[in-house]
C-alpha cells in the first residue's frame, strides 16, 4: 500500500521530515538523546546534528537536556518540541485523508479499473 510521506522544506536548505520527528519521538519516549538515537540505529551525533538542526530551524530548542551525575542525565522535549510533533502528525493526517481519493485512483491505474 502506498505511504504519502510528508516533509517541510525551509528557505536556505533546512528540512523537517519524518526522520526527525521520530527521533524527537523516541527522545521523548526514552528521556534520552543517546537512547533514542540507539533505538533508531544512529549514534549520538548524528541525533544531537538533527535536533541541533531542528532547533536553529526553528528558532528555538526543541529538546533540554539534563547534565548527568548522581541522578543521571536525561533529556526531554521542550514545549516548541511537543508542540512541533502534534503539528507534524496533524499535517500527516490531513494530507493523508486530502490524497486518499487520488492514491486510491493512482492503484486503479495499475489495476485497470477506473476512478
Amino acid at each position: 500500500m502506498p505511504v504519502l510521506r510528508l516533509r517541510i522544506d525551509f528557505e536556505g536548505g533546512g528540512r523537517i521530515g519524518p526522520g526527525k520527528v521520530a527521533l524527537l519521538e523516541k527522545i521523548a519516549e526514552t528521556g534520552s538523546i543517546s537512547s533514542g538515537a540507539r533505538t533508531m540505529g544512529m549514534s549520538y551525533r548524528r541525533a544531537w546534528d538533527l535536533v541541533d538542526e531542528t532547533s536553529r530551524l526553528l528558532g528555538t530548542p526543541v529538546v533540554e537536556t539534563r547534565a548527568g551525575g548522581a541522578h543521571g542525565g536525561g533529556a526531554q522535549l521542550t514545549e516548541a518540541g511537543n508542540r512541533l510533533l502534534a503539528r507534524f502528525r496533524a499535517m500527516e493526517m490531513a494530507a493523508a485523508k486530502a490524497a486518499q481519493e487520488h492514491i486510491d485512483a493512482m492503484l486503479d491505474l495499475s489495476t485497470g479499473t477506473s476512478s
